[in-house]
């Protein structure tokens, strides 16, 4: 697929099948940089190190909860949801009265036929504003290489096996563009709250490495 969507039938190379869930050593080198040009910016006097602990003050305060609130209320309002898959920075703007943080964030919904994953192939870029900072894996080459060319492969690391009639689409964030999954309902919740549903809602959900919790796993 083109414009940064991917499906799941490319090849894939000889490590490929390096584990997921550790810290590369590609980040570490990443995070090590950034110290470098903040301590710089901060000696040039661009900004001031309590400029830098305000900042990252507020974005400690987003957590995927954040993202969760939106799941949970448009699994329980539809009007909600149409408005949210339309204009998700609407939509953010409309329930949690913040910006979403980057110039286009587009709101995928998980179907029975069709399973959306999300990955930057080029570096990190993520829906920090709406689910707070990514995880070490997110931004470890391995994920990133492995997710296009393995889509299902990763996927089953995560614990997470579809049926093969499943459509796997691999959507590619850059720098203007970056997505949530908004994973499937799961069964037996008509009777929660919506404050209970947005419980069942994961980070990885809205990545697209896992489902929604079941309700007696949350």
């Amino acid at each position: 697929m083109s414009d940064g969507h991917h499906d799941d039938g490319h090849g894939h190379g000889p490590n490929d099948h390096q584990p997921i869930g550790h810290h590369d050593e590609d980040t570490a080198a990443w995070e090590r940089r950034s110290a470098a040009v903040q301590t710089l910016l901060v000696e040039q006097g661009l900004f001031t190190a309590d400029d830098v602990r305000a900042q990252i003050e507020d974005w400690e305060s987003r957590t995927p909860a954040l993202g969760a609130r939106l799941v949970a209320r448009a699994w329980v309002d539809p009007g909600f949801m149409e408005r949210l898959l339309a204009d998700a920075r609407g939509a953010v703007r409309e329930l949690l009265e913040i910006d979403a943080g980057v110039p286009e964030l587009v709101v995928l919904e998980n179907t029975p036929a069709v399973h959306h994953v999300v990955v930057c192939t080029l570096c990190s870029c993520y829906p920090r504003a709406i689910l707070g900072a990514p995880p070490a894996w997110y931004k470890g080459l391995t994920y990133r290489a492995r997710a296009i060319a393995d889509p299902r492969g990763v996927l089953g690391e995560f614990g997470l096996e579809l049926p093969p009639d499943v459509e796997v689409r691999v959507v590619d964030s850059t720098a203007d563009m970056r997505y949530l999954v908004l994973p499937e309902r799961p069964a037996g919740t008509d009777s929660l709250r919506e404050d209970e549903l947005a419980e069942l809602v994961t980070r990885d959900s809205m990545i697209g490495v896992a489902r929604a919790r079941q309700p007696s796993l949350a």
